[in-house]
């Protein structure tokens, strides 16, 4: 594999002769350093001068960390094409669930009904009636994760500016909100992913098939037997557990959504076509269209080479060599559908609501219960993460390069998985301190998409406030 070093420098003199061997022996190589020496006073001289009179020289030598990383890319995927993703108006590119097609109606629908705070007509307390949203938990100014360490559904107020500022509501008991015991999972690329969650408990086909003994009756995993895949099936058992329900009113007191109904599902008979399964599979579609495309290193994919900086362009290299991230963040999603122990916290039982129980502890196996899938969970995409504060499944990590440094270390942070549990991929990487920080600019900045803010409405057909609405939100958002 060709490497790049931190800093590359022609007119200093200073030339990677042991990162540049090109096929030769070692042998070869060991002659370079007492040549080099020799010409390359000279070289930069005559270098230097050139440069002084012809100011363009590097155009024509060109960027060598740009044809480096297209040949990495080309050397693994065939191409760098293949890691570009379509943007969310190229369907026939997208992956699709073949039992719900992707149309313009459907995911427009799905757009509003995601955001929608009317939607939220089943709460536990009568206060919280239409105060929530699934981009309670899912908005696109935390890069559609939460902007607090446990995302709030129902119960929470405030929201701040980034939805940082969410917290419990006085008048909820505990056991009253609507919280999950681990991190909401960012929306992005789930296209991508063909199960969903941590665990990848959603999702009837691909890496489940054969779980069908643990979806449960009586549970949200029984939502699998519909046989969608792994967002249909989330969505679907998402708006009951998260308290949702299409109420008839909806479609009396907004007669738009009513339209939209028609529009996405004509081939549904009426009297089946207003319903929450239909909500649910129109949300999905919605979700599998939120596609940061518009990041740095997918501009960049599509030709445009100033798109990244020289320290974003050898942070990827670093990506997509020595620090061997490729091999899980894979795909155009840079995710994936493979499980890893890599010893991760859960939540702070005293910095959350509720309990973090066993099967959540146990990831992928408390949902399969195999011994080989104990304390795995799901890769995760790796766009849109600067800004954020949480990361792990847990959040036990504030940094993305925090996590690039845990991962570089090899050592475990959670002492309740077991050291066989551990992944034999989660050893030391070996990178020394400056690529640590170029693999972090690359992540932070090359896979960050400035403008998600494209894929929430203008407004709502409700005319209410979101992603959420209760009265605190209301006044922090500007729609009270």
């Amino acid at each position: 594999m060709v490497e790049i070093p931190p800093t590359f420098d022609f007119r200093a003199g200073e030339i990677p002769y042991r990162h540049l061997t090109f096929g030769y022996t070692p042998d070869v190589m060991n002659i370079f350093p007492a040549l080099l020496k020799r010409l390359f006073p000279l070289a930069a001289l005559l270098l230097a001068a050139s440069c002084a009179a012809d100011p363009d020289l590097y155009d024509v030598v060109g960027d060598p960390s740009e044809a480096l990383l297209r040949e990495q890319l080309t050397t693994l995927f065939g191409s760098p094409a293949a890691l570009q993703l379509p943007t969310a108006a190229e369907l026939d590119r997208i992956p699709a669930d073949p039992n719900n097609p992707l149309t313009p109606e459907k995911i427009a629908l799905g757009k509003f009904l995601f955001h929608e705070t009317a939607l939220g007509a089943a709460p536990v307390k009568a206060e919280g009636l239409q105060t929530y949203s699934c981009a309670s938990c899912h908005h696109a100014s935390a890069g559609f994760q939460s902007g607090t360490l446990q995302g709030i559904g129902e119960g929470g107020s405030g929201y701040g500016l980034l939805g940082e500022a969410r917290r419990k509501a006085d008048t909820y008991a505990p056991e009253e909100l609507d919280v999950q015991p681990i991190r909401s999972p960012t929306i992005l690329n789930t296209a991508y992913q063909e199960a969903m969650l941590w665990n990848g408990q959603f999702g009837a086909t691909g890496i489940n098939a054969g779980t069908e003994p643990a979806w449960t009756p009586g549970t949200p995993k029984e939502t699998n037997t519909l046989g969608f895949e792994g967002l249909e099936t989330q969505a679907i058992a998402g708006i009951g557990v998260h308290r949702l329900h299409l109420e008839a009113s909806l479609l009396t007191d907004y007669p738009r959504y009513k339209a939209l109904f028609d529009t996405a599902f004509p081939e549904i008979p009426e009297d089946q076509r207003y319903s929450d399964r239909n909500a649910g599979l129109a949300i999905a579609a919605y979700e599998r269209t939120v596609l940061p495309d518009a990041a740095p290193f997918q501009v960049w994919l599509r030709g445009e080479e100033g798109a990244m900086s020289e320290e974003e362009k050898q942070g990827a290299l670093l990506f997509f060599g020595k620090g061997k991230c490729f091999q899980c963040h894979s795909g155009p999603g840079l995710n994936g559908m493979s499980f890893h122990a890599l010893g991760m916290g859960d939540f702070d039982p005293d910095q959350v609501a509720g309990t973090v129980d066993d099967a959540t502890r146990k990831g992928r196996g408390g949902f399969t219960g195999k011994d080989e899938d104990f304390y795995t969970f799901k890769v995760p995409t790796l766009y849109n993460l600067k800004g954020l504060r949480f990361f792990g499944h847990g959040g036990s990590f504030s940094s993305v390069g925090e996590v690039i440094r845990y991962k570089n270390a090899g050592v475990p942070e959670n002492a309740g998985v077991p050291e066989q549990y551990l992944s034999p991929d989660f050893t030391p990487l070996l990178l020394d301190e400056q690529e640590v920080y170029l693999l972090t600019r690359f992540v932070e900045e090359a896979l960050f998409d400035p403008n998600l803010q494209r894929y929430e409405p203008e407004a709502l057909p409700s005319g209410l406030c979101f992603p959420v609405a209760d009265p605190v939100s209301r006044q922090d958002l500007g729609c009270d």
